[in-house]
């Protein structure tokens, strides 16, 4: 029989895989609860509920739900670091491992045909006017193309609907889990359903969740 994973040992996962503090994490949650939404990163908190002992939390990542689970207000109550006391368990470690193998950020230049997994991060410098066209389940949808670069190139990006008002030309973005592919000659990546786009924010001096020393 699989073994229930505990939320402690759920959090530390939601830390490692999105390189988010843990105890940052956790005041999160807190601040979640006490006031309805915070911040942690690039991840957005939400309280979506709450009965006599729990407490319905929504963490999202822009705009793609990362989890949504019940949490005990004695969980949120613990003194000490609930979520980094469970970083160590074999199954966040062998988590990391895997992370560390699979998922190091590429440079342009490194790119070629039919590689997948691919996790970037560049600059827009250019974006297309976006054409209609059906696709082959014969719906109607919105595409165009950006160009990025970094400093060993540039390549083009696929968007599709949403995507394309989801940046702008200047915008330094991370894309997450993308595939290359040739069309008409040309090397273009493409973000599936699996994968992320997102714009990168620049370096504040002013954290979202203020944790008290």
């Amino acid at each position: 029989m699989k073994k229930k994973t505990s939320t402690n040992e759920y959090l530390a996962l939601l830390s490692a895989k999105y390189d988010v503090d843990p105890d940052k994490l956790f005041c999160a949650l807190i601040l979640a609860e006490e006031s309805g939404k915070s911040a942690c990163g690039d991840l957005s908190i939400q309280r979506r509920g709450e009965t006599r002992d729990k407490v319905v939390i929504l963490i999202l990542k822009s705009s793609t739900v990362v989890a949504q689970l019940s949490i005990f207000k004695e969980f949120l109550s613990e003194n000490g670091h609930p979520i980094r006391d469970f970083m160590k368990t074999e199954h966040i470690l062998r988590y990391l491992a895997k992370k560390a193998k699979q998922s190091s950020v590429l440079s342009i230049k490194d790119l070629q045909d039919k590689m997948t997994q691919i996790h970037l991060k560049a600059k827009v410098l250019e974006i297309s006017k976006p054409n209609s066209v059906y696709t082959r389940y014969g719906n109607c949808a919105s595409v165009a193309n950006a160009l990025i670069g970094d400093d060993t190139g540039t390549i083009r990006l696929c968007l599709w609907n949403e995507q394309i008002q989801s940046i702008s030309v200047g915008d330094t973005i991370q894309i997450e889990n993308a595939r290359t592919s040739t069309f008409k000659g040309q090397r273009q990546l493409n973000i599936g359903r699996k994968g992320l786009l997102s714009s990168v924010e620049e370096p504040s001096f002013q954290e979202k969740v203020v944790i008290n020393s």
